[in-house]
């Protein structure tokens, strides 16, 4: 006779933990749906006229400030309008929202800029409502005046004209602001401080693209991006990069511009980039402590800068005035000195670095020496949501054979194959398809278009899905920039994007938000349950054109809403912009019923059979109006 109570069928004990289970399920996914509109407590609680500031100027019929949001789209109920955030929301990036933060009460260390990371609302909290343009909006400067200059009302923050004044920043004339090119270290222009480092350097012609052997350039703490908006003349590409600090829109005049910018940070994680992504990287008194953290910064830089890749210091620190300023560039030069950087020249205010071909210096050094190398297992392409390490990442054996990256200089590399295709199973033939097949795909788009496309139409450019970047390929011939979005989840193509002498970043357009960590069966039922999508680093109001290839239908593969994809669209689009969809018929059925909701309206849907896709396949062309709230009416009055 045992002792005890009697052990019960272990298979109704599962079924029973699975009915429980699938109750708090239940429950707690009601209790969402019913808190969907507490996160309209971020925006307005009715609508707001609108007005009729149209492409071709038509009424708006579909405004209608009594209808309120339908959420079930699956049930064939779709939403007539959805609500306007506040107009103090008209530049919300939800995923860096600092007054999220502080209301979350997240444990941030501010002392290594965890504040100015990526930190997402929760499904509750998320903007299900459309964000308005600043009273006053007008359709931007076209490019290339927008370089020089951009309206006031699209960007009405002038407190930077007057705080960098001395530098020459910017400037406030009329209902303008605009840009004598001046920057903290070279207030006299970036065009001769470029031309002063090109000197430096003994480039060619003084030429900064070295017989285009420098195409992609990094700028840390870019300020207003004239260090980048100037390097376009060299056909230099930059990613201009800094964070929503207190210099807060400064990467929002950038983008106004019509320059290349990202929000983010050298922070705790790696930024947004494989390696061996740029030719040069820049800091101008950027404010950035390179050596804290056992030099972890300047390892960053280390991992996304090609062999022979230049860093150029331009600081107080690289001059060594006073002791301190000694100390810390005796410091550095030590620290690069390890990492086995050399100076290539120093002169008044800059100094230059170089990173070594191979890796033959590295595996000289005496064992023991700091800064170490990377775990073998580390993978340095790896760069969503990845802390850093403070350790060097050497080359593959491929590099360090080849000494160098082995690409071709600049215009030949964007249409030659590079030798990471290997890496990724694609085969040179692979490529050069791919390529030739995109340039068949875009000259489509712009039959399509056809007499709605006037010059200087687009500027700023999104691919959601670049793959290869192929389609950011075929536009080089037009004076745009693309920015090319690579799915983290997805094969790494974006190392590709950068080797042809093209820009692009990881994001996850759809993510996993849950409730509890508590059990790890309730855990991956609230994942079916909460998949949502998610924002991207940057203001409302960004671009001029975003491609969606085959986005919708994978964000609905993984049980994203897509009206969430559709409301963070609306957000970036700039008014009047366009959206190219090339994906499923049904999808596109799906989003036509959203159009008046959003203020969107058809341009053209055709069949997409004549560039070799599937027979139920779309190209859809949708452009955003002008709409406005009545704040933004009285002040355009």
């Amino acid at each position: 006779m045992t002792r005890g109570r009697v052990d019960v069928n272990p298979k109704k004990r599962l079924v029973t933990w699975i009915i429980v289970l699938v109750f708090c399920c239940g429950c707690f996914y009601a209790y969402t749906r019913s808190r969907g509109s507490s996160a309209l407590e971020y925006g307005s609680k009715s609508l707001k006229k609108f007005g009729s500031s149209y492409w071709r100027g038509e009424e708006d019929t579909n405004a209608d400030s009594s209808t309120k949001i339908e959420e079930d789209a699956d049930d064939g109920v779709f939403p007539k309008s959805f609500p306007v955030c506040d107009d103090r929301h008209s530049e919300i990036i939800p995923c860096l929202d600092r007054n999220l933060i502080y209301q979350t009460r997240l444990k941030l260390d501010l002392s290594v800029m965890e504040h100015y990371e990526r930190h997402c609302p929760l499904p509750e909290k998320r903007y299900n409502c459309l964000i308005p343009p600043p009273p006053g909006y007008r359709v931007p400067i076209k490019w290339p005046k927008s370089r020089d200059e951009v309206w006031k009302a699209n960007i009405p923050h002038t407190h930077l004209a007057t705080e960098k004044s001395d530098q020459r920043w910017m400037a406030v004339k009329g209902n303008k602001i605009v840009f004598p090119g001046g920057g903290t270290h070279f207030y006299y222009g970036a065009d001769k401080y470029l031309a002063s480092m090109a000197n430096m350097l003994n480039f060619p012609n003084k030429n900064m693209n070295n017989e285009g052997n420098v195409r992609t350039a990094f700028d840390a703490g870019c300020g207003v991006a004239s260090f980048g908006g100037y390097l376009l003349a060299y056909d230099i590409l930059t990613m201009s990069l800094a964070p929503n600090d207190a210099h807060q829109n400064q990467i929002q005049f950038a983008l106004e511009r019509g320059i290349p910018a990202y929000l983010g940070v050298l922070g705790t994680k790696r930024l947004p980039y494989p390696s061996r992504s740029f030719e040069l990287a820049h800091c101008s008194r950027c404010r950035i402590d390179w050596l804290q953290r056992k030099g972890i910064l300047l390892l960053e830089l280390d991992r996304i800068l090609r062999p022979g890749g230049y860093f150029a210091f331009s600081s107080p620190e690289a001059y060594a005035q006073d002791d301190e300023d000694l100390r810390i560039f005796r410091a550095m030069s030590s620290f690069a000195e390890r990492m086995c950087w050399k100076i290539a020249v120093k002169r008044d205010q800059t100094v230059i670095w170089v990173k070594p071909l191979t890796n033959d210096c590295l595996m000289q050094r005496e064992p023991g020496t700091l800064p170490p190398m990377c775990r073998s297992d580390d993978d340095p392409d790896a760069a969503w949501g990845v802390p850093m390490e403070a350790c060097i990442s050497p080359y593959s054996n491929q590099v360090h054979k080849a000494k160098g990256s082995g690409l071709a200089p600049w215009p030949a590399r964007l249409t030659t194959p590079p030798p990471r295709l290997s890496e990724l199973g694609y085969s040179d033939d692979m490529f050069i398809k791919d390529t030739e097949l995109w340039q068949r795909r875009v000259e489509h788009y712009w039959s399509i278009f056809g007499q709605h496309l006037e010059s200087n139409t687009f500027r700023n450019v999104m691919d959601m899905k670049a793959n290869l970047g192929s389609f950011a390929a075929a536009l080089n011939d037009k004076e745009v920039w693309v920015m090319n979005v690579v799915p983290e989840d997805g094969p790494n193509t974006l190392k590709i994007v950068y080797d042809r002498g093209l820009l692009g970043t990881l994001h996850n357009w759809y993510i996993y938000r849950f409730f509890s960590y508590s059990f790890e069966m309730l855990y991956w039922l609230l994942r079916i349950v909460h998949n949502r999508c998610e924002s991207y680093s940057t203001y409302p109001r960004t671009y001029d054109l975003i491609h969606a290839w085959t986005v919708f239908s994978d964000i609905e593969k993984k049980g994203c809403s897509i009206a969430d994809l559709l409301l963070e669209v609306d957000r970036i689009l700039r008014p009047k912009g366009y959206l190219i969809y090339n994906d499923k018929r049904s999808i596109a059925e799906v989003i036509k019923k959203y159009l008046g909701a959003l203020h969107w309206e058809s341009v053209a849907m055709v069949d997409s059979q004549l560039v070799e896709q599937d027979e139920d396949d779309v190209v859809f062309i949708i452009q955003k109006k002008m709409w406005l709230t009545s704040e933004s009416l009285k002040e355009s009055e």
